[in-house]
């Protein structure tokens, strides 16, 4: 029986996507092509990269394009917003994850962010094209109101644009994204990375600039020890800490963000390789 393999790309910002981009340049131009997975998952910051994997975009034009002086300015959250998103989401401690994601929910609803229309420009900038691919790639949300997680694919009936910007939607900073009759946040207020989306797929490889739980976000280890194929996460290393510390959403710091990702993938090239390569090529 052929094993599906997965490709797994977690949240992180602006920043989160150069990085991204960056490693998986490093890691191909190592003979470690993971833009070949059978299944991509994108939360965050990884759905602009996952769009990008499954629609068959030049990962190289994609890198020298956050190299580029960026156009985007920085968010401005206030500081009353950021703490009652912390307040928010430090509740799920107690209680249903669910309940502490439809808190910042409701902080999100309610904060004064750009108009929802401006964000889906944004988003649909970054973006090489508008169209579902015929690939298996996953998106995730979370329901503002309800803090109910959901995956949007091809058939969900939602625009890519609009299930990436969904997903993208730190509460507080940008606007939720309406969609189905709902408002959607960030699918990065379940998890990080939702690796568990990948179960049944065997390799199945992370790359999450963050992994760490807090709050109602449970934890990328938490998920892979649910896996039972061969699994192998990359993090962000010290330097890529150090460079972008609290400002992941600051687009002046996309460029060496992604210069530190194709450097660190010279580190994880054989590890990454050597579970990649134990699958064996599937037919679409």
């Amino acid at each position: 029986m052929t094993r599906r393999s997965a490709l797994v790309l977690g949240g992180g910002g602006v920043t989160g996507i150069a990085w991204e981009i960056g490693l998986l340049v490093g890691l191909a131009e190592r003979g470690v092509d993971l833009s070949s997975a059978d299944l991509v998952v994108g939360t965050s910051a990884g759905s602009v990269v996952a769009a990008h994997v499954t629609s068959g975009a030049d990962l190289e034009e994609r890198y020298a394009a956050q190299l580029a002086p960026p156009t985007e300015p920085a968010p401005r959250t206030g500081r009353r917003t950021l703490a009652r998103v912390i307040a928010a989401g430090a509740t799920g401690l107690v209680g249903s994850p669910r309940a502490a994601r439809a808190r910042i929910g409701r902080v999100a609803l309610a904060a004064e962010t750009v108009p929802e229309a401006d964000r889906l420009a944004v988003i649909a900038s970054r973006l090489t094209t508008t169209e579902w691919p015929e690939r298996e790639l996953l998106i995730t949300a979370v329901d503002a109101e309800t803090g109910e997680f959901r995956v949007f694919d091809r058939d969900a009936g939602v625009p890519l644009v609009g299930a990436v910007a969904a997903s993208c939607a730190v509460p507080g900073t940008w606007p939720p994204v309406s969609a189905l009759g709902r408002r959607w946040i960030d699918g990065g207020m379940r998890s990080l990375a939702n690796a568990d989306l990948a179960g049944g797929c065997d390799p199945v490889v992370v790359l999450a600039p963050a992994v760490d739980g807090v709050g109602p976000i449970q934890g990328v280890d938490v998920q892979v020890e649910g896996l039972r194929g061969r699994v192998e996460v990359v993090t962000a290393d010290a330097a890529y800490r150090r460079a972008v510390g609290r400002h992941a959403l600051d687009p002046a710091r996309r460029a060496e963000a992604a210069r530190l990702g194709r450097a660190q993938a010279g580190g994880v090239a054989a590890r990454v390789g050597e579970v990649w390569r134990s699958s064996r090529p599937s037919s679409r």
